[in-house]
């Protein structure tokens, strides 16, 4: 009768080794999972509420701005311009809100810091803003269409220069124009500039946290 052979013990410094190994492994699937296909972000603002609330977590794909464009409506997170980390905002353009113009383009230097925003505004679109709702047209002359925006803040108040920007910009091409749903109170591209696509990180596509509020966006 066949005898079986006893596995080896598994030395102390071995088990060690191993160890070690599946804790690497484990962390560099986490580290490129998040570098390449998904990434956690949590709501830092109220600058997208009502959708976001400060301290809302949400799911980022990383893979889809590879093999699209972005559209009306996503929600992104981006590396915004310089400019708009610092205390006194700074426009990349001579045209911006001190002349009742959206600021037409970035600085060109990108902020370390991550934003999350609403793409309202397409490459090669002429865009303005009215009482915080955004206009789009084709051409300078227009004629402007109001576009829909269901999502945003109701009853958000117009007083600061912001919310009336009627003078109209173009959108450059390769760029977005994003702005934050809460208009009252997002610092977003009416102050600082449209955002390159490459300096876009992902889109959110999923809220996690809390428990409910769990679903799709």
């Amino acid at each position: 009768m066949p005898v079986k052979e006893k596995g080896k013990k598994k030395s102390p410094a071995a088990s060690v080794v191993e160890f070690v190994v599946i804790i690497a492994v484990a962390l560099g699937l986490a580290i490129g999972i998040q570098a390449f296909l998904v990434k956690p972000f949590r709501i830092p603002s109220p600058s997208m509420v009502p959708t976001l609330k400060v301290g809302q977590r949400v799911l980022v794909d990383r893979i889809g701005q590879h093999f699209g464009e972005p559209g009306r409506g996503d929600i992104l997170v981006f590396k915004p311009p310089r400019g708009a980390d610092q205390d006194v905002h700074t426009c990349g353009s001579a045209i911006g809100p001190d002349n009742r113009h959206p600021c037409a383009a970035p600085t060109a230097q990108r902020s370390s810091q991550n934003y999350i925003k609403r793409v309202v505004g397409l490459p090669g679109e002429w865009l303005k803003v009215l009482i915080n709702q955004v206009y789009i047209a084709k051409t300078q002359a227009g004629p402007f269409k109001e576009i829909s925006e269901s999502y945003i803040a109701k009853g958000t108040p117009c007083d600061d220069s912001l919310c009336n920007l009627p003078e109209p910009i173009r959108v450059p091409a390769g760029h977005f124009f994003m702005m934050g749903d809460n208009r009252g109170e997002s610092d977003d591209s009416r102050d600082w500039g449209p955002v390159p696509k490459k300096w876009i990180i992902g889109q959110a596509f999923f809220t996690y946290w809390p428990p409910d509020r769990i679903g799709t966006l």
